[in-house]
């Protein structure tokens, strides 16, 4: 099966979301220094590129990232090809989701510009909140997206957020899916295990059948 790797580079001047701390990577060993080895520090936001947002993201007491059930993270999938002059997710455009779907990829006009150049934009594609409540409604157990953040609302509640983790949702950001047409898929996904983390850095590619 042809794999397609989704997953967002690492790299110094990567887009981030306003108010992340920005990736960094130092050097403090190289081999044509006389170093015995190359090593490097990093820095990084735990929801930097390609990341989950476990429910300890938004809600008090809820799992962490290295709770969460990799099961849920990795299996069948279906990537939903959103109209390129879309600005949110609606309901309408989910309807045709396959029953018992579990896992959820958004691929927006996002990808496209993603493509183009690896920089952040500030009026990126999301999903409605009434898109999440029918994903929601529908069973749906991991939703992702071509964006840094499934909000688009800018209200500071994250009513999207919420109602996705509040019902279990595991939610999957920073997509690439320029290369990835819709339909269905085997989704790999393994986000770093940090003890307690709200969120991690993850590696995500996809199988066609």
């Amino acid at each position: 099966m042809p794999t397609i790797d989704i997953s967002m580079p690492l790299f110094v001047g990567m887009p981030a979301f306003p108010g992340d701390p920005p990736f960094a990577s130092r050097s403090v060993g190289r081999i044509e220094h006389g170093d015995p080895y190359a090593l490097s520090t990093l820095t990084l936001g735990s929801h930097a590129g390609t990341h989950i947002d476990p429910p300890l993201h938004f809600l008090p007491g809820g799992l962490s990232v290295d709770r969460l059930d990799l099961e849920v993270l990795n299996g069948p999938c279906w990537v939903v090809d959103v109209r390129p002059d879309r600005r949110t997710v609606r309901a309408e455009e989910l309807g045709t989701l396959p029953p018992r779907t579990d896992r959820v990829l958004l691929r927006t006009a996002n990808s496209a510009r993603w493509a183009r150049k690896l920089e952040y934009f500030d009026d990126f594609v999301g999903l409605s909140l009434e898109g999440a409540r029918y994903l929601a409604s529908r069973g749906v157990r991991l939703v992702g997206i071509d964006a840094l953040s499934v909000e688009v609302t800018r209200t500071g509640r994250f009513p999207v957020h919420r109602t996705l983790l509040g019902q279990g949702v595991v939610i999957l950001e920073g997509l690439l899916l320029e290369k990835a047409a819709g339909g269905k898929y085997e989704l790999g996904c393994l986000p770093l295990a940090v003890r307690g983390g709200d969120g991690a850095p993850a590696r995500a590619i996809l199988r066609s059948p």
